[in-house]
């Protein structure tokens, strides 16, 4: 009986241990990219209710958390003053906006910053 306990504990630790490392790639699998992104100062203009928004942040995963991102209703004076119309709204540094769901492909395009795996 002890054997079985010690035999299902260890499986139990296995599965634990290959969940997480699994679960790495997914989670943070674009972090280098959202870096990069924020590093040329790309940021995205949205609102949580906005379901485009929604998607472009689930596109990026946990990554999402290092992009330059401002929540126009909880700041709506910045994103008056940066000519925001709709949502999400993309500004590059040099001025180009990009309206709409970009996608990664896209906005990887436009910042010269890799994808991630």
């Amino acid at each position: 009986m002890i054997l079985f306990l010690i035999a299902v504990f260890l499986f139990a630790v296995l599965l634990l241990v290959w969940g997480k490392k699994s679960g790495e790639g997914s989670l943070g699998s674009q972090d280098d990219f959202a870096r990069c992104l924020a590093g040329k100062n790309v940021v995205m203009y949205g609102a949580n209710w906005c379901p485009h928004c929604q998607n472009e942040k689930k596109a990026f995963g946990d990554s999402f958390r290092l992009v330059p991102y401002v929540e126009c209703p909880e700041d709506p004076q910045r994103c008056l003053a940066a000519g925001i119309a709709g949502y999400p709204t993309w500004i590059f540094p040099d001025g180009n906006k990009f309206e709409g769901e970009q996608g990664l492909k896209r906005l990887s395009q436009e910042s010269g910053c890799p994808l991630g795996d």
